[in-house]
């Protein structure tokens, strides 16, 4: 029992330091409420202060350029359907507030929150040393992101295919396995289930973001209420994508293994646990695959 409370703590202390970007980020935009809008506006400060998060992240290391390289495909991902979504014709959620740094009507602090989601990723796939098994070649696993992505746009024309494309990605990862390390024994949980669990998460924080009226859907104009269930389901798709594109860009600047050709399609991406976070007795046992 000792040793599972000690492991459950680390884990606890490890998936905070995954989320430092996320959980940073998050911190300011509530803080904001009380910010002084004469001096700048919310959304202006927001954007500034997530720039300022993102250079101290680097300069102290938690985050490698590389890794900023990869946030930045999300934040232009992010804006990209921010700007369709938000549009005056398809309304699924606003911005209510004044701003000067904005892309069209979006502003540009929206990025951050879906380079949020890939901060928390890259960060985790480092701090747990995670490994997967029994991997989608990427001629599968490349086009079903495609297509999850595309239906966020499309659905609004013609049907809206998610369900079909959550039961894609159950049948297509249904024997996907995701391998970490908490301190030193390997630990085991189905890929679909913590896409799941992210998404839960994320909307949990969603939840409080819209309180806060970081954005607001339509609903929620004439008061906050509860965000939808449904948008578990969207995030759960997003999250989705986001590992997908993690792991293949990864899987291009590591030495780590992927071979889709054989039984297992292992993802090993070996890498040093990083941060003085971790005292030296609780470093992981990395086992390293044979090359």
């Amino acid at each position: 029992m000792k040793s599972f409370l000690c492991e459950f703590v680390w884990f606890g202390i490890l998936q905070a330091r995954a989320c430092v970007f996320a959980g940073s980020f998050f911190l300011v935009l509530l803080v904001s409420q009380w910010w002084p809008v004469d001096i700048l506006p919310r959304y202006d400060f927001l954007c500034l202060a997530a720039i300022v998060i993102q250079i101290l992240l680097v300069r102290f290391r938690v985050e490698t350029v590389h890794e900023v390289m990869v946030l930045g495909v999300f934040h232009l991902l992010g804006l990209l359907l921010e700007l369709f979504k938000t549009h005056s014709a398809i309304g699924s959620w606003s911005y209510p507030e004044t701003g000067y740094l904005k892309l069209g009507w979006v502003p540009l602090y929206s990025g951050f929150m879906y380079a949020a989601v890939a901060s928390y990723i890259c960060q985790a796939w480092r701090l747990f040393h995670l490994q997967m098994r029994h991997v989608p070649p990427t001629w599968l696993s490349l086009p079903l992101a495609v297509a999850i992505y595309g239906n966020f746009f499309v659905h609004h024309f013609w049907i809206d295919i998610r369900w079909w494309l959550i039961a894609a990605v159950v049948i297509i990862y249904s024997r996907t396995m995701v391998d970490f390390t908490v301190i030193q024994k390997r630990r085991t949980i189905p890929l679909v289930l913590s896409f799941f669990l992210i998404g839960f998460f994320i909307w949990i924080a969603e939840n409080i973001s819209t309180f806060g009226k970081a954005w607001v859907y339509p609903d929620q104009l004439s008061g906050w209420r509860i965000v939808g269930w449904n948008k578990i389901t969207s995030w759960f798709l997003l999250v989705i994508i986001s590992v997908i594109i993690v792991a293949i860009l990864k899987r291009v600047k590591s030495s780590g293994v992927y071979d889709s050709s054989t039984s297992d399609g292992i993802v090993s991406i070996q890498q040093q646990f990083a941060g003085p976070i971790c005292p030296w007795y609780f470093k992981p046992r990395v086992e390293h695959t044979k090359q």
